[in-house]
């Protein structure tokens, strides 16, 4: 058969030359690449034989067998599983990682120390080119299962590759490494010696559930010639096979559940929380859960996945399963193994399954636990969570609606209490002051310009505290007016604001009646005025120190969720705002004398102070202005008549 040479494209070449000549502090990784490539491989194989019974797989004797040659220095990856086609060959291998390529080179050239570069590998889809920090050549023999021909596929990673088609080839994939030469200095161990290959699978993949098998060395003869002995020899098998998920706790240790992990996650970090669930009874499932101990960049990127894999009786279902776990908890990965589900069922089954709803909801629950002990036991690892996972954690006050109460109660926030510790919701109720009815809040960019919001100036006066809170997903789910522990929720930049006890309330009550007349006919021409732009103007109990702020009406939707809606392409009703003077302001009492002193003259320098004071009241909350030239037209007129 013809065969067919390429050139690797751009980033792949680069990625090859550094992958080959960078100084790794760990070379043995690529063995660990290899095998789990192979693990995917039967995987996919068992899978696919169960989907099609006319695809004439042989999977009595599924394996992965480790074969080495000392005389040729040779080593050699076989599985009998799925195997590729030619077209798979051309398109997976040849590519290299599309998407990461480029990533994975940006951050390899960042990293500082090899410790750092080494811990990169097998996050970009690239574990099979991890075999040319070993090899001089690497060559790959494979068929697809239901086809009669294979593929051979090599390259000596010097930017060119070949490829041709074979007429026999066995079922699977093969990959054989030609070594380099031994070098302890440069980290390149005897990976055809036996013993190096058992410490490499014993660490990295005793846990692959499909036993890898080695045939051991042949015994000294008495001249000391290896290989003396010709009887023929038993593979070994070098993993243990049984799942961790399967051990009990005390068989485990956490080196093996990080690696599991690390395995599932291609995070080289160690989990942040690891969680075990086992239900028995009518419907039997065991699950290994693991919080990781940092948010992956594509967390909030759409197609992220979310990484709990399904098992039934410990056969490989899917790797993706997003049925099991809520939109919220996507960063958890780990291992879900069912006993009574059936093995061919379909993604959109899995959907309507009521045993996998059960998962759902009892592998939920479980995670808020596990989160609410972590933050009562271990507080740094609790805000180590947050920090990293707490903004997309607060997606669930929006959809899961039986959790909302757990959710709200693992949450923490920033708060006026304190500048740098966050506050949970139950230690905001337990330093309420007395009389106060709700949880006050209020949203916005940072917390800088939330605390120097005029809407904050009552609650800073007498004392009350606020969250603030300026996650984007904030704006949403506190519009639903949850409550916690009997209280709600309550912006302070909403509605009428009523602080004090109940007799400073009544005091303040009579006060405002006696405000309000004396300022009706200010605020009844000013609403007027500014009709286009406001629902009304009113007297403000809520500032000390701003002469006006703008708000919302108590159930109006916030001008932030407003401008979230339009940038999602859903058009929504300009909702009209309240605007609120403060009448110990100077300039508010001003501009009321001015107007009950104005007779039958136009007005029309009042009007303009009025826009005026709407649009800084709109300015000091971080709004935008409608007319922007003609603010900056106006504030400029005012400044030339101070001179």
């Amino acid at each position: 058969m013809p065969t067919e040479t390429f050139e690797f494209q751009v980033e792949a070449r680069q990625l090859l030359q550094m992958m080959i000549h960078s100084i790794y502090s760990n070379k043995d990784v690529f063995l660990r690449e290899l095998v789990s490539n192979a693990s995917d491989a039967l995987d996919k194989l068992r899978l696919e034989a169960l989907r099609d019974d006319s695809l004439g797989a042989d999977v009595s004797d599924l394996h992965i067998a480790i074969e080495t040659d000392r005389q040729a220095r040779t080593l050699t990856v076989r599985d009998n599983g799925i195997g590729m086609s030619h077209d798979e060959v051309v398109q997976l291998i040849g590519t290299i990682a599309n998407s990461g390529t480029a990533k994975f080179l940006r951050e390899l050239k960042e990293a500082e120390e090899n410790a750092a570069a080494d811990g990169l590998i097998g996050q970009f889809g690239v574990g099979f080119y991890s075999s040319f920090m070993v090899a001089d050549e690497v060559t790959l023999l494979t068929r697809r299962a239901g086809e009669s021909r294979g593929t051979r596929w090599t390259s000596s990673g010097e930017g060119t590759y070949t490829i041709e088609t074979v007429d026999s080839a066995p079922q699977g994939t093969s990959v054989t490494l030609h070594l380099k030469p031994e070098d302890t200095d440069d980290q390149l161990h005897d990976y055809v010696s036996p013993w190096k290959i058992r410490e490499i699978v014993k660490r990295y993949s005793d846990f692959i559930t499909w036993p890898v098998r080695m045939v051991p060395e042949a015994a000294a003869g008495a001249d000391g010639e290896e290989g003396a002995d010709d009887a023929p020899r038993e593979p070994e098998t070098l993993n243990s096979m049984k799942a961790l998920w399967a051990r009990s706790r005390d068989e485990v240790t956490d080196d093996e559940y990080h690696e599991l992990y690390k395995h599932i996650s291609h995070d080289w970090s160690a989990p942040l929380e690891t969680i075990r669930l086992q239900a028995e009874g009518t419907f039997e499932y065991q699950a290994l859960l693991f919080i990781p101990s940092h948010a992956p960049q594509d967390l909030f990127m759409q197609g992220y996945q979310r990484g709990i894999q399904l098992y039934v009786k410990r056969v490989f279902i899917m790797d993706d399963c997003e049925a099991l776990m809520p939109p919220y908890l996507r960063f958890v990965k780990g291992v879900v193994d069912a006993q009574d589900l059936s093995l061919n069922v379909s993604r959109e089954i899995l959907q309507q399954d009521r045993q996998i709803q059960l998962m759902h909801r009892r592998l939920a629950k479980k995670v808020l636990s596990t989160v609410k002990d972590m933050m009562s036991a271990e507080p740094e690892r609790y805000a180590t969570f947050w920090r990293e996972f707490g903004r997309v954690l607060k997606e669930g006050l929006l959809s899961d609606f039986e959790n909302r109460e757990a959710i709200l109660g693992v949450s923490s926030f920033a708060t006026t209490h304190d500048k740098d510790e966050p506050t949970t919701l139950r230690q905001y109720v337990e330093r309420m002051k007395d009389g106060q009815e709700h949880i006050f809040y209020l949203t916005g960019e940072s917390r800088q310009a939330i605390e120097n919001s005029p809407h904050m100036e009552a609650f800073r006066a007498k004392g009350v505290e606020v969250l603030l809170l300026t996650d984007p997903v904030d704006e949403v789910w506190v519009e639903a007016e949850p409550e916690f522990d009997g209280k709600k929720l309550r912006s302070v930049a909403k509605g009428e604001v009523d602080l004090g006890t109940e007799d400073e309330k009544k005091e303040a009550a009579t006060e405002r009646e006696g405000r309000q007349q004396e300022y009706a006919d200010l605020l009844g021409w000013m609403t007027d005025r500014l009709s286009d732009t406001v629902k009304e103007v009113r007297l403000s109990s809520r500032l000390t120190v701003s002469p006006a702020c703008i708000v919302s009406d108590t159930h109006d939707v916030t001008p932030a969720l407003e401008n979230m809606y339009r940038a999602m392409g859903q058009e929504i009703p300009q909702v009209k705002r309240i605007l609120e003077l403060n009448p110990e302001h100077p300039l508010v009492s001003g501009l009321n004398r001015a107007h009950a002193g104005r007779g039958e003259t136009d007005g029309t320098g009042l009007q303009e102070t009025a826009e005026l004071l709407h649009d800084l009241a709109l300015l000091a909350e971080g709004g935008e202005l409608g007319d922007p030239s003609r603010f900056v037209r106006l504030m400029a007129d005012r400044l030339e008549r101070t001179l």
